[in-house]
C-alpha cells in the first residue's frame, strides 16, 4: 500500500496525538505528590444584592475582588480539589453542579471535590428565601429587576469549573508544608453570660451586665504552603476560625481574608494564591468585649488580616514538610432531621417579608420569619455532607457544613488520630447555624437562626472522627 507524503504526514501526527494522550493520561507515579493551584474572579456586577444581613442591600463598589481559589491535589489515581471562595455561603444546588461537572471533565470524583466559602458578608446574595423575594417583589413592582443584572449562579458554577480545571492543567511534583501556629488575642467568643441568668449574642463592649463568655475559642492557624522549590511557594491555604464580618459597608470585598493575601504577597512574591478556610466559627469573632474600640471597617478587617499573616509568616520556618504523602479520602453524606415549621406559620412569616426592610420589627423577628419561610422550603430534613483528607499519616483536613460552632471544632481535633488536624466550616452548603445541645438550652441569636435538628453538631462530630479514624487505619476506599 501507498501513501502519499500528506498521508504519512497525518499518520505521524495522528500517532504523536495518541501518544501525548496516553502520556497525559498516565497516573501520576504512585509516591510523587503533584499540586496545582488558581484562583479566578467570581465579582458580581456593581448594583447586585448583597448578602450577610436581613436588610435589602445593594453593592455600591468594589473594595477589592471577590475570588475562587482552587488547590488540586494528585497522588497516583487519587486526586482532590478542594475551593475557596469570598462568599458568605455556599448553596447545595450551585455545587452539587460545579462539582459533578468538574468531575466529568477533570476525572475528580464528586466525593473528592471541597467547595468552601470563606463567609464573607460583603458579596453578592443568591439561592436564598430573601433574595428570590426581594427579586419576585421587584419584578411585581417593576416589570423587572433592575439589580438581576446577571445569573449569578449560574456564572458562579462555570467559573468554579472553570478555576479546577486551571488548577488541574497547573499539576506539577510539588511540596506540602505543613503546621500549625498561635494567634494570640484572637479570637472572642460572642455568647456572654448576663447578670440576668441569661446568654447574650454581642451584648457590647464594656457592657457591665456581662459575667463570662458562653464558651471557648480557638486560637490555631492552620497553615499549608505549596513550594515548587527551596523557599518557592506558589499558594497556600490559612485556617482561621474567626467570622469574616469585620467590613460592613456596601462595597464588595474578601474581608479580613484579603488582608492576608495582602500580607503573604509581600513576602512570598504578587503571585502567591492565598486561600482560606473558616474554622468552626459559628460562636466567635473578633470583638473584645472588655475593652472601647472599632470593631468594623477596612482598617480593622486590615489589622486582623496583617495579624494572621503575621502569624503564618512567622511559623513558616517551623513548617514540616510532607515527605510520605498518602493521599485519600472519606466521604459520608447523613441525612439529619430539620427544625419544624407549619404551612400557616410559614405563610404568615411570608407575608411579613416586606418587613425586612423596615423597623417595624425587631432584628430577631426578621431572624425568625426568614428562618420559618426556608424551613418551609427545605422540608423535613437535609442531607450533610463530612469529607476527610488524609494528606501524609500526621496530617487531615475535615470540611464540615453550615456555621458550625467551636467546640465542635475542637472536638474533632481532639479526638482526631491525626497530629495536625486542620477543620473548615462552611463546606458546600449553608444551613446557617449549627450549636452544641448546651447552647440550644441557652438560647439567644444563633439558635434562633439554626435549621438543623438540636443534637446535629454532636452526629456530625462522630461521623468526621469515625472517617479520620478510618483513614488513619489505612483502610481501602
Amino acid at each position: 500500500m501507498k501513501f502519499s507524503m500528506r498521508s504519512l504526514f497525518l499518520i505521524i501526527l495522528g500517532a504523536a496525538y495518541l501518544m501525548a494522550i496516553g502520556a497525559a493520561a498516565k497516573p501520576a507515579d504512585k509516591g510523587k505528590l503533584l499540586a496545582g493551584v488558581a484562583e479566578v474572579d467570581i465579582t458580581p456586577p456593581v448594583g447586585y444584592r448583597m448578602a450577610g444581613y436581613y436588610e435589602e442591600r445593594f453593592s455600591t463598589g468594589i473594595h477589592d475582588p471577590l475570588k475562587a481559589k482552587a488547590l488540586v491535589l494528585q497522588q497516583g489515581k487519587e486526586k482532590i480539589a478542594l475551593v475557596f471562595c469570598d462568599l458568605v455561603g455556599m448553596s447545595l444546588p450551585v455545587t452539587t453542579n460545579a462539582r459533578a461537572q468538574a468531575s466529568k471533565r477533570f476525572g475528580i470524583k464528586v466525593s473528592n471535590i471541597s467547595i468552601f466559602a470563606t463567609h464573607s458578608h460583603t458579596g453578592p446574595q443568591f439561592h436564598d428565601v430573601r433574595s428570590t423575594f426581594f427579586h419576585e417583589d421587584a419584578i411585581a413592582k417593576y416589570g423587572r429587576d433592575p439589580h438581576f443584572t446577571m445569573d449569578y449562579p449560574a456564572v458562579l458554577i462555570e467559573r468554579l469549573v472553570a478555576v479546577i480545571g486551571e488548577a488541574n492543567a497547573k499539576l506539577k511534583p510539588s511540596e506540602l508544608w505543613v503546621g500549625i501556629g498561635q494567634q494570640e488575642g484572637l479570637p472572642f467568643n460572642r455568647r456572654y453570660h448576663m447578670k440576668n441568668s441569661r446568654v447574650a449574642f454581642n451584648p457590647g463592649q464594656l457592657n457591665p451586665n456581662i459575667i463570662g463568655p458562653a464558651g471557648p475559642v480557638d486560637h490555631d492557624v492552620g497553615i499549608l504552603l505549596v513550594g515548587r522549590g527551596p523557599g518557592e511557594f506558589v499558594g497556600g491555604l490559612t485556617v482561621f476560625a474567626m467570622h469574616a464580618d469585620t467590613v460592613g459597608g456596601t462595597e464588595l470585598s474578601a474581608d479580613y481574608p484579603y488582608y492576608i493575601e495582602q500580607t503573604l504577597r509581600g513576602k512570598m512574591g504578587p503571585n502567591y494564591i492565598s486561600m482560606f478556610g473558616a474554622g468552626t466559627c459559628g460562636d466567635l469573632n473578633q470583638i473584645d468585649v472588655t475593652i472601647k474600640g472599632e470593631t468594623k471597617g477596612q482598617e480593622v478587617a486590615k489589622g486582623l488580616g496583617e495579624a494572621i499573616g503575621q502569624t503564618v509568616l512567622k511559623n513558616v520556618d517551623h513548617l514540616q514538610q510532607i515527605e510520605k504523602p498518602r493521599l485519600a479520602v472519606r466521604d459520608e453524606r447523613p441525612i439529619m432531621p430539620l427544625q419544624s415549621t407549619t404551612p400557616e406559620k410559614a405563610a404568615a412569616a411570608k407575608a411579613k417579608f416586606p418587613l425586612l426592610n423596615s423597623d417595624q420589627m425587631n432584628f430577631y423577628e426578621k431572624v425568625q420569619i426568614t428562618k420559618d419561610v426556608d424551613l418551609a422550603a427545605r422540608g423535613k430534613e437535609w442531607p450533610m455532607e463530612v469529607q476527610v483528607y488524609r494528606l501524609d499519616n500526621e496530617t487531615a483536613i475535615v470540611g464540615l457544613p453550615a456555621e458550625i460552632f467551636v467546640e465542635f471544632g475542637l472536638a474533632i481535633k481532639q479526638r482526631s488520630p491525626f497530629k495536625k488536624t486542620l477543620v473548615i466550616a462552611l463546606n458546600n452548603d449553608r444551613p446557617c447555624y449549627i450549636p452544641t445541645l448546651k447552647a440550644f438550652k441557652e438560647g439567644s441569636y444563633e439558635t434562633v437562626n439554626s435549621r438543623l435538628a438540636p443534637g446535629t453538631g454532636e452526629k456530625l462530630v462522630e461521623v468526621a472522627v469515625d472517617l479520620l479514624n478510618q483513614l488513619a487505619a489505612g483502610k481501602s476506599k
